[in-house]
């Protein structure tokens, strides 16, 4: 179909297929709206399919230059368009968007099916492969054509036609089931809130969470009330600090049951259908399961070797947590309390046992760790380490009034990329944190520099008042900063090995080990300062601080490995017909001796790491094997005496932060630490080990 002149004319004015002449050539968000967006997909997924075919269909002997190369200079208009629409459809979303979302997501799964089930493409990639060794290739180049056909292998592509055909249907299924799993959950979010109306509603909260509801009250048209909403970063004060057993209760009740509440966003069929195509996809590729499948193509390799670390951390945990939990009653009966702790109750009483153990209150730490000065914090660790500078531009574009944007630069002054921090929560953003690009780091096609975001969901305070955060909220800060380190200091050729597009258990190394920096004295004497007064938090404070680090482990610890555990039990699953995903997770949890008084960090009908898309699905572990690195790899610092060390901080660099998927996971890890990753000093770090 020939396009109208006045179509065309639309096309050519819609800036998502335009060259950007913005500063850094940032996109630029005051000229998007979201009927830009299908015409953009429209026009870059048919590009994209004619360069692949081009490629597929050349007369010339198959070499890396003419088939590697030529796909990764393929698609520009599709990442481009891609990269600007996940970006907002998570972090700035509106109904608009939602609509596209659920249009583009199969679309977009068909295309890549496209490519990576053609046949005559794959014979090519297969060629240049079998020959590789007869080769001059580079290290880049023999890594880059072992993930290009890694890619096809694992997507079907050497499958008969029937079993091709059927994958392509399960990924088109999966793509459309982990949208709506996605918007549900955004939706259960948005749509609750716990008034506290009247003084006692508010009793024991400290001032900054009172100005926090205060503030979510007037964005959703309520100025001059208070509310308590479902954002992270305000259920779990919340849960640490009311008074109100019975308001403790119902916001609990409400967090947990995200996903689950019936209706047209509950998620349960949801994720039943979602693992039983993940099980019949690992069968079409000759795996027993679908968590055999994914780890194949990790660290890991194995769920066995996963489910190893998971339980080498379980045992401690849960009899710390036992002690922690005997502890919280104990207060209880001395109160007199008629009761045994509860979910609800255990942030709340672990709390009050810190104040008495440690002599420190949360209330009394968050005016020492002010956003902007965690953020300056987080800068400063990355100017010592690796010489970058931060430069604030208010000239870039931003896609909400609450943005910031840096201009990084290196040592010697070269542009290093551009980093977005989107900090605040609000109802048009999906919960948790994360990193994310809008442009990833290559050569190949010029020096392209890269753009990052980290976007949060803190509590934003009043006008005028300073974003107060917990120590938790900064380590989350630090660890996201992490994951953008590893976009920007990308250094290599190809895309498809840029940054963080390494294996799913390497890729929390680089942002776990950053977290270590925030907890050093030389980090918190220097930035955790009094919102007021400007002094730094007092030494005697410093050292109850540091003290109380490994506090209420065994609960994080038990809260954590559990979610992974019954992660890899349900992608181990043999029957997956008439899967009950409540009746399921519940005997997982009564299998491995779950205390009745913790959850899962993450339930399944809301465990969006799994099913908002596949990324940790049989995955979930990968922060443990990932902090066995970090725990390991800090340790190369406080051997040298030097947390800030040049010659250590240059091998973490050279090896880990600018290397993409250059090297191996392992290799790359051998190559900074010198030797293979010790696990005890996982375990002295979450305070399980002596």
């Amino acid at each position: 179909m020939q396009n109208s002149p006045a179509r065309q004319q639309n096309l050519s004015e819609n800036p998502l297929l335009q060259e950007w002449t913005t500063p850094f050539g940032a996109p630029p968000f005051a000229e998007i709206v979201p009927a830009h967006f299908m015409p953009a997909f429209e026009v870059a997924l048919a590009a994209h399919r004619a360069e692949i075919d081009v490629i597929a269909k050349r007369r010339a002997d198959p070499t890396f230059e003419n088939t590697i190369e030529a796909l990764e200079l393929s698609g520009h208009g599709l990442r481009q368009v891609s990269m600007v629409f996940f970006n907002l459809s998570g972090a700035h979303t509106n109904d608009e968007l939602q609509k596209v979302e659920r249009e583009i997501a199969p679309k977009l799964a068909r295309h890549r099916n496209s490519i990576y089930l053609d046949e005559a493409l794959y014979g090519r990639v297969e060629h240049v492969y079998a020959r590789r060794h007869g080769l001059n290739f580079s290290p880049e180049q023999r890594q880059v054509l072992e993930r290009y056909r890694t890619a096809f292998v694992r997507t079907g592509a050497a499958l008969d036609e029937n079993s091709k055909k059927r994958l392509a249907e399960i990924s088109e299924r999966q793509a459309a089931l982990g949208t709506e799993f996605g918007q549900n959950l955004l939706a259960d979010e948005k749509s609750y809130t716990l008034p506290l109306e009247s003084k006692d509603d508010l009793a024991g909260l400290p001032d900054f969470l009172i100005a926090a509801a205060e503030e979510a009250a007037e964005e959703r048209g309520l100025k001059g009330k208070h509310v308590m909403t479902l954002g992270r970063s305000m259920i779990e004060p919340f849960l640490q600090f009311s008074s109100r057993r019975d308001l403790r209760e119902a916001a609990w009740r409400a967090w947990i049951a995200r996903g689950e509440n019936g209706g047209k966003t509950d998620n349960r069929k949801i994720v039943a259908e979602m693992v039983a195509l993940r099980n019949e996809r690992a069968r079409l590729m000759d795996y027993p399961s679908f968590a055999h499948f994914k780890l194949d193509d990790s660290m890991a390799k194995t769920p066995e070797a996963a489910r190893e670390l998971l339980e080498s951390v379980w045992t401690p945990a849960l009899a710390q947590a036992n002690r922690e939990q005997e502890a919280l009653q104990e207060m209880v009966r001395a109160e007199g309390g008629n009761f045994d702790i509860a979910p609800w109750d255990w942030r709340y009483y672990s709390e009050r046992r810190r104040r008495q153990e440690f002599d420190l209150d949360e209330g009394e730490l968050k005016p020492y760790f002010q956003l902007d000065r965690m953020i300056e914090a987080s800068f400063d660790t990355a100017s010592r380490l690796f010489g970058l500078t931060f430069k604030e531009r208010n000239d870039v574009p931003v896609y909400h009034p609450d943005v910031r944007a840096w201009e990084v630069t290196a040592a010697d002054g070269t542009h290093v990329g551009l980093f977005y921090g989107d900090y605040f929560a609000r109802p048009s953003k999906r919960s948790g944190a994360w990193m994310s690009a809008y442009r990833t780091q290559e050569k190949l096609a010029g020096n392209i520099r890269p753009i990052i975001v980290n976007v949060m969901n803190f509590a934003k305070a009043a006008d005028g008042e300073p974003s107060l955060l917990s120590f938790d909220d900064a380590k989350t800060l630090f660890h996201e900063f992490g994951h953008g380190l590893h976009g920007l200091l990308s250094n290599v050729r190809f895309p498809m090995i840029s940054g963080t597009s390494v294996h799913r258990d390497f890729v929390e190394f680089p942002s776990q080990i950053y977290e270590n920096w925030l907890d050093q004295p030389e980090v918190l004497g220097k930035y955790a300062v009094h919102y007021k007064t400007n002094e730094p938090m007092p030494k005697a404070l410093l050292e109850r601080v540091l003290a109380a680090r490994n506090f209420n482990q065994g609960f994080a610890n038990v809260e954590y490995v559990s979610s992974a555990i019954v992660d890899l039990d349900l992608h181990q699953v043999e029957d997956t017909a008439d899967l009950d995903v409540t009746e399921f997770e519940k005997q997982a949890l009564e299998r491995i001796g779950m205390p009745d008084a913790i959850v899962m960090r993450h339930r399944l009908p809301h465990f969006g790491h799994l099913f908002s898309g596949d990324g940790y699905a049989a995955g979930y572990y990968s922060y443990l094997w990932s902090d066995v690195l970090a725990a390991d790899g800090f340790s190369a610092f406080e051997e040298a005496g030097d947390i800030f060390d040049a010659s250590t901080a240059k091998k973490l660099h050279d090896h880990v932060y600018s290397s993409g998927f250059s090297l191996d996971p392992s290799d790359a890890y051998r190559e900074f630490r010198g030797r293979r990753p010790s696990e005890q000093a996982v375990l002295r770090r979450r305070g399980l080990a002596a």
